[in-house]
């Protein structure tokens, strides 16, 4: 196992300001990394920077070795079908049936896949995490917790090995969110990657190896899973950050 995403002296601005300044870290491959901190200390514009979708107004973003803003379509291609992204907010096309919606990523990827074919992942990946309502509706019909059901199922289909989350399981009732946490251990204990945003301590416990704490766009504090597990005091201090 190596790295898989690097972030090389990354700093990003937005409305003048700087967001991240001069970030540096590198994740590894096979690991489950927690991003974690106050509300607007910067986690999910540095999810958004490892994952390629915010460009560095200086610095770079690796995937593999390769830089991210300097992939060919091909190479951009690859990297988006190998790495998924859950929006906190689902990020579903409104203008979309929910339908079209899933199937937007295997015509991109999977250009020559038959209907039944994508019919089925599709399927597969609903019952996965049990929503059944008609596929026709936009997504203007649906819950927040619904869209996060449909969004989540999406970002599945095309096999990732490096899933990026943003409090995926927000907005979800105990049950549903419970069922997408065990699909997401699942897929880490295959070897895949997992980076993720969340408020939840009992989630960053169960799942995180390791735990970044994120305050005005810095990465402040590393520990590893073990040691926020075992240590109550130490613990209580994350808890405390995260919530401020």
């Amino acid at each position: 196992m190596g790295i898989i995403i690097e972030m090389q002296n990354v700093s990003f601005i937005a409305e003048k300001q700087h967001i991240v300044q001069s970030l540096s870290y590198q994740f590894e491959e096979g690991k489950a990394t927690a991003l974690v901190g106050p509300s607007g200390g910067g986690k999910t514009t540095i999810l958004k920077l490892a994952a390629g979708l915010l460009v560095p107004a200086q610095g770079a973003v690796y995937f593999q070795h390769e830089d991210i803003s300097l992939m060919n379509r091909s190479q951009r291609l690859k990297f988006r079908r190998q790495a998924t992204f859950v929006f906190q907010d689902s990020a579903l096309w409104a203008n979309q049936s929910l339908y079209q919606n899933m199937e937007m990523p295997l015509r991109i990827h999977f250009p020559q896949m038959p209907k039944p074919e994508r019919d089925r992942r599709i399927n597969e990946a609903l019952a996965e995490v049990a929503y059944q309502k008609d596929l026709m509706m936009r997504p203007s019909k649906l819950s927040m917790g619904e869209q996060k059901l449909i969004a989540f199922a999406r970002a599945m289909l095309c096999r990732p090995v490096l899933l990026f989350l943003d409090e995926w399981t927000e907005s979800l009732d105990d049950h549903a969110a419970q069922r997408l946490i065990n699909i997401v251990k699942a897929h880490k204990d295959k070897g895949n990657t997992l980076i993720f945003v969340s408020h939840d301590l009992r989630l960053v416990k169960y799942l995180a190896d390791y735990v970044l704490m994120v305050t005005s766009g810095a990465i402040t504090m590393k520990l590893t899973g073990a040691q926020l597990a075992s240590d109550t005091d130490l613990a209580q201090y994350i808890e405390k950050g995260i919530y401020s």
